[in-house]
């Protein structure tokens, strides 16, 4: 397992490194949590989050909240690299962990994803 050589399963410096039965356990608990989803059905390959999108989206929406900014519609790029957003966790968040975050609050009614001229935006509610 390519994990298994990863510094975080690895420690060379004491020739120390989780089993491939352990390193399973582990993906096992983050998916069942929600931060961790495999991206092939073989499950050689994933994706590790720190926070699950519907965390984010939690922030982005008390970020909107706080400041006044219900009704008004933002870019993504606005969300994650504008100047406002700056002092924020989610500044800088990648794109496709933005729009997954969006698209809870769009779930709860919260959010509204648009396109405009090939790229997408939100409104917030």
């Amino acid at each position: 397992m390519e994990a298994q050589e990863s510094p975080v399963f690895n420690n060379k410096k004491i020739q120390r490194k989780l089993s491939t039965d352990t390193i399973q356990v582990i993906f096992e608990e983050l998916r069942k949590k929600g931060n961790l989803e495999w991206i092939d059905k073989n499950k050689t390959r994933c994706l590790i989050m720190w926070r699950r999108p519907e965390e984010w989206g939690k922030l982005i929406y008390q970020w909107v909240s706080n400041n006044g900014m219900t009704n008004s519609v933002f870019t993504l790029y606005e969300l994650s690299n504008g100047d406002d957003t700056e002092n924020e966790e989610f500044h800088g968040l990648e794109d496709w962990l933005l729009l997954r975050s969006l698209q809870t609050l769009q779930l709860e009614r919260k959010a509204e994803i648009i396109t405009l001229n090939e790229s997408k935006g939100v409104k917030f509610f």
